[in-house]
């Protein structure tokens, strides 16, 4: 039976067996792909499980632990193992994260008393790469105004990130975390460690990105990779406010690159920002991908 001492904590050692399990099992979430897991482990403190041919992912942020449901080949009784252990050890109102529809429905089958809720905050945004790259027609209108006055207004390059410039992207990071005070907010000070840890591991994740100088100064970045033959997704983007429009520029060439490559960009989600929800929604993502909790209920063997 499934216990928590099956579990091991998730280290860069463990890259190339989680890059050959989602070979197996393509994921389409970004918290299960291993650049996430392993970029916010110092917050999330990430450990696994492989059961007959499933991994089972469990995180503990800021003492809250939850599950994953398992991912590998379909196995209703050890479906009903990671229920049973994710309400054994996991939150008291959503045990188990990140349940996609169908799978929902698997669970469903298993025991029809489930209650699912929506995790809006983690739904995340995929857009069509050529519309990102082009910004075709009048709904997007007012971005290609912004991008034009950029580039009307300040002279910039576009080059890729490597071993060689990590140095000023650091420096970078650094210039932007004091901009938004990053010491102050809870959620951009685990960020801008896990976007250090990506630049820092930059070969070892086989992570991709570019950065926008304006002048000689380095003064955006995107971080990238592919999700699957048909997705990249945009794990970390940053720009200096003092630059309006940068964001925009910075996403329009990411995406023109990715755009020979992939048909579709998974820009991860909003977590709920208020701003940033309508920053996504602005570019219209061509679908989300939905993600699901499992929530207690009142009486055996729920509570509330």
């Amino acid at each position: 039976m499934l216990d928590k001492k099956d579990f091991k904590p998730v280290t860069l050692a463990d890259r190339a067996f989680f890059e050959n399990h989602y070979a197996l099992y393509p994921q389409t979430h970004s918290d299960n792909t291993f650049t996430s897991i392993i970029c916010w482990n110092h917050f999330m403190h990430y450990r696994y499980a492989y059961v007959r041919g499933n991994v089972i992912l469990v995180c503990t942020a800021a003492g809250v632990t939850r599950l994953h449901p398992p991912i590998g080949p379909h196995d209703p009784e050890l479906m009903q193992e990671v229920i049973r252990l994710a309400l054994d050890m996991g939150d008291n109102n959503k045990p188990l994260m990140l349940i996609e529809p169908e799978t929902a429905k698997l669970m469903k089958k298993i025991d029809p008393d489930l209650l699912f809720v929506p995790d809006l905050n983690h739904f995340e945004y995929v857009y069509r790469a050529h519309d990102l790259a082009e910004l075709p027609g009048k709904k997007y209108l007012k971005i290609r105004n912004q991008i034009n006055k950029f580039r009307k207004n300040y002279h910039y390059s576009v080059e890729p990130i490597t071993p060689e410039n990590q140095k000023e992207i650091m420096e970078f990071l650094v210039r932007w975390c004091e901009s938004k005070n990053c010491e102050d907010n809870f959620i951009l000070a685990h960020e801008i460690e896990a976007i250090f840890y990506a630049i820092e591991h930059l070969t070892e994740l086989r992570l991709r990105g570019l950065l926008i100088r304006v002048g000689l100064q380095v003064s955006a970045i995107s971080l990238f990779e592919r999700l699957d033959s048909n997705t990249a997704i945009i794990h970390f983007e940053k720009g200096l406010p003092e630059y309006d429009g940068i964001y925009k520029v910075i996403n329009a060439e990411t995406a023109a690159v990715l755009a020979n490559e992939v048909e579709y960009i998974n820009r991860e989600s909003d977590l709920g920002v208020s701003g940033l929800r309508e920053a996504k929604l602005r570019y219209h993502p061509h679908h989300m991908v939905e993600v699901y909790s499992l929530k207690r209920r009142t009486g055996f063997p729920f509570v509330t």
